[in-house]
This record gives C-alpha cells, sequence and structure tokens, in this order.
C-alpha cells in the first residue's frame, strides 16, 4: 500500500511548538540564573568579612608595635599617586601643619575620617566589589603624644592612649536606635554591593549617599555609626576595634602596665 499523505506535516517541530521550547528554556534558566547570583554575592560578603578580620588584626598589632592607632588615608588619591602634600594613596596622612593639635590630617571632632590606610597596614586596598574602606579613629588615639589630657592615670611613655583613655566612636542598630557598643577607638565600613559612601581605587568624591539613613549614617564623617542585617537598602558590613581587647592584648605586649 503506497502512503500518498502530505509529507511536510511530518517534518520537524511548528513554529509554535519551536517557540513553546524557548519559553520553557528561558524560565529555566532564568531560576538557575538567580540561586547563582545569589552564591556570587554570598561569596563576595564572605571574602569581604575574612578581610575585614584581618584588617581588624592588622590596627591591633599595629597599636602595639606603634603605641597608636594609625591616621586614615586620604581616599581622593588615585591609586598610586600622591596629593599635594606628598603623601601617596594607601598611606596614613598625618598632619604637615605644625603645631596643629591633631597628628591626623583630615579631623572633625577629634574624629579622624578617611579611608582605610592599606599601604601603611599592608592589608588589601579594597572590599569584594573593589571599592575602599571607610576608616575612622578617635583623633587623640592615633596621635604621638602621650596620653594626651589625661591625669587619672599613670602615663606610660610612647603609647598615645592609657588605660584611662576614653574614645567616642557608637555603633548603634538603627539612627537614633540603641548602642551595640560604644566608646570605640576605630570603625572599618565595607559599603557593600551598592557602594554607597565608599571612595574608589580612582580617587575624586565618594559614591553617591545613599536614600537609606542608615546606610547615610556610615558615611556622613560623624561618630555615630549602624551594625545591623543587611535589607534590600542596607548592605554595609563593619568591624570595629574593641577598646578592652585592645587594652588588653597592650597590657600583655608590656605597652601599657
Amino acid at each position: 500500500m503506497t502512503y500518498t499523505g502530505d509529507l511536510n506535516q511530518q517534518a520537524g517541530f511548528t513554529l509554535i511548538e519551536i517557540a513553546v521550547v524557548l519559553v520553557v528554556i528561558a524560565l529555566l534558566l532564568g531560576g538557575l540564573l538567580v540561586p547563582l547570583t545569589a552564591q556570587i554575592d554570598l561569596q563576595k560578603i564572605r571574602e569581604t568579612q575574612n578581610s575585614l578580620d584581618e584588617i581588624r588584626e592588622a590596627l591591633i598589632g599595629y597599636a602595639i608595635i606603634n603605641g597608636r592607632l594609625p591616621c586614615p588615608a586620604d581616599g581622593t588619591i588615585p591609586t598610586g599617586q600622591t596629593n599635594s602634600a606628598g603623601v601617596a594613596a594607601g598611606q596614613e596622612y598625618r598632619n604637615p601643619v605644625a603645631g596643629s593639635p591633631y597628628a591626623c590630617a583630615n579631623v572633625v571632632g577629634n574624629v579622624a575620617v578617611g579611608v582605610l590606610p592599606w599601604v601603611t597596614l599592608g592589608v588589601k586596598e579594597t572590599d569584594a566589589w573593589a571599592r575602599r574602606y571607610t576608616y575612622e579613629v578617635t583623633a587623640t588615639w592615633a596621635d604621638s603624644k602621650d596620653g594626651t589630657g589625661l591625669s587619672s592615670c599613670s602615663v606610660v611613655n610612647g603609647v598615645s592612649f592609657q588605660l584611662c583613655s576614653n574614645a567616642n566612636l557608637d555603633i548603634l542598630s538603627t539612627v537614633g536606635g540603641t548602642s551595640i557598643a560604644a566608646n570605640i577607638p576605630a570603625v572599618v565600613v565595607s559599603h557593600g554591593k551598592n557602594g554607597f559612601g565608599a571612595y574608589t581605587p580612582n580617587g575624586g568624591a565618594r559614591l553617591g549617599t545613599s536614600r537609606d539613613a542608615d546606610e547615610a549614617e556610615n558615611s556622613n564623617g560623624d561618630v555615630n555609626f549602624v551594625s545591623k542585617p543587611m535589607t534590600p537598602t542596607f548592605d554595609d558590613i563593619e568591624i570595629w576595634v574593641s577598646p578592652s581587647i585592645l587594652m588588653n592584648l597592650m597590657v600583655q605586649a608590656g605597652r601599657l602596665p
């Protein structure tokens, strides 16, 4: 028996069938990309947290060796260049003005502000999103004077801060919220994936200010910082130097009595 039907009806898929297959493939790929993006974000968060832990150790080690915490670096200087005072990017920026009350160059209300001096500390310049870390330090904990303004405890030569010294940075749960840690001498901030408030290796001004008030608090140069779980608008990651831990390690190292 000879088949005389239309052979075109048996040849391949119709355009509608191909379109349906393409839609299904697109949906499957979309479902795979979301978890992959989330995994990449988590990896960058872990990488940044590990770097911040190393930075805290470097800050404490620097204080034990030098008797003070380092001044911030100038965040506006592009990597590999110097500013008008001849200070290179990544080096702590000491005050070039003779007789200045503060050893650090950029001080606002006894807080030295800028970026982490990565060259001085020998750590990474940027977080996992290729942006510099904001760094603030109580100015009297980074000067070259012995126990500035103190009379309530014995002053050890060669150490900027003493056992009775008070720092002035505070970590809050939210703007105007409860205190998580008070009287902190130094804070380091990664501005996360969105990067609001961060300096880049290209130097210049900070990236735009966040509309999230808690994020904006971490780059406004005052004494308050916010540390809390991440939200869609808040992705900053912070570490700080505990005064109690720093003092204890200074005593163990024989730098303080």
